[in-house]
């Protein structure tokens, strides 16, 4: 049961200076292009079908993978999260990783695809814990566990200028 807080993804909510992301950018046509929707008032989904090249040892998806789509789907949850509370649904936050944990519970197998699940855990200002679960064909296959910070529009300005002078 999606909300309706979000009818398309946070991501797509995102201005164009901010959606080159290797793995939820839109813009990027080279990237896992990651989609966070809510599935209800507490927790969002986001799906992805690894491809034969993101192997780590035969039939088996390889973790560098993993820590990213965690990465990704909790810094958009975070995005979504502070975009509802604050009644931003139009213009979410954006958020980079602080801190990114990942427990790989069990091999996840190469072809099935993924369902990453998130919650947030702390919301305090600038900052909020995500946790993230990754199934595939409906187990658990590891847990994650990212802080996201808010990035002031200010510090995004002045990292794209400094990207235009290089």
């Amino acid at each position: 049961m999606q909300t309706t807080a979000f009818p398309v993804a946070i991501q797509d909510l995102y201005p164009d200076h901010l959606s080159h992301c290797y793995g939820c950018g839109r813009l990027n046509e080279h990237g896992y292009h990651i989609k966070t929707y809510w599935l209800d008032d507490e927790e969002t989904v986001a799906y992805f079908t690894p491809q034969p090249y993101h192997t780590a040892i035969p039939g088996y998806v390889y973790g560098g993978l993993i820590a990213s789509l965690i990465d990704c789907h909790g810094t958009g949850t975070a995005a979504a999260f502070a975009a509802r509370t604050r009644g931003q649904e139009d213009n979410p936050p954006r958020f980079l990783t602080a801190v990114l944990h990942v427990e790989y519970l069990k091999p996840t197998p190469l072809g099935p695809e993924l369902e990453l699940r998130g919650r947030a855990k702390e919301i305090s200002g600038r900052k909020i814990v995500v946790e993230v679960d990754l199934y595939a064909e409906g187990e658990l296959r590891a847990r994650g566990e990212v802080t996201c910070v808010e990035v002031p529009e200010r510090y995004i300005a002045d990292l794209l200028e400094r990207a235009r002078n290089t």
